[in-house]
């Protein structure tokens, strides 16, 4: 596995190389700044970096790291000597795969490397799953279904059984009469694909199938079955009078 390293100490940057070499690790590079850092990410494209968060040049540590996350994808271990909650709380901010506090062991970098490699490749796990599913919707040419993933598979769901969408957090609760299931997407990925006609956004976080509306007070409307009440949004309210069927 390839390791780039970025210190600016070169005491410290050779300690770690030597470090890394014990435990069966290449170092394809050490440098100095975050310019560099972001430079050689780029050019190298390492398996992993550790990284010091105080650095020469006019870039930090931390925003060489996030630069890298956002382009690259790559997992950062950070270094540090400074344990202060401003420095921790700014450093949480690019997502880093670990944090080291100096003075370390061998055994700290060790740990530190093995969680950060897993938790990367549980992350592209995940992304790999997310974009089948993904590749699943848009590929699905059939007007009355989508796949959803659930439980390790992925399941059809007919539209018309569709009552609403939820939004929590970072995923979605697509609710059918039989059963609710969860899967991580936003409300406007989810709206793109659900059938124009048949669904309508009536708050930030709810999308309803039209015909399952059975009643609509000034805030609120109330599906079938089993008179599920859901909010309607002030900046929804003129789509959802357009979108009914007055008479």
């Amino acid at each position: 596995m390839e390791i780039l390293v970025v210190e600016d100490e070169s005491i410290v940057a050779k300690d770690i190389q030597i470090c890394l070499k014990k435990l069966g690790y290449e170092v394809v590079g050490i440098v100095s700044s975050g310019e560099d850092a972001v430079s050689k990410a780029r050019e190298m494209e390492p398996d992993l970096i550790m990284m010091d968060i105080m650095l020469k040049g006019e870039m930090s540590g931390i925003e060489a790291a996030s630069i890298i996350r956002k382009t690259q994808d790559i997992p950062v271990i950070f270094l540090t000597a400074y344990t202060d909650r401003d420095t921790v709380d700014r450093a949480k901010e690019s997502e880093p795969f670990g944090y080291i506090i100096k003075p370390f062991k061998e055994i700290d970098i060790q740990t530190a490397i093995e969680i950060a490699l897993y938790k990367h490749s549980r992350e592209l796990e995940v992304k790999k799953e997310r974009d089948l599913y993904y590749s699943m919707v848009e590929k699905n040419d059939s007007p009355d279904m989508m796949f959803v993933k659930a439980n390790q598979r992925l399941v059809k769901i007919r539209y018309v059984d569709i009552f609403f969408i939820e939004a929590l957090k970072d995923y979605v609760v697509i609710n059918t009469a039989e059963r609710r299931y969860t899967i991580h997407s936003t409300m406007k990925d989810i709206e793109r694909k659900m059938p124009e006609k048949d669904f309508i956004r009536v708050h930030r976080s709810f999308i309803v199938r039209m015909d399952k509306i059975k009643e609509i007070d000034h805030s609120n409307v109330i599906l079938e079955n089993d008179k599920k009440v859901v909010p309607v949004g002030g900046s929804y309210k003129e789509l959802l009078q357009q979108r009914l069927n007055l008479i």
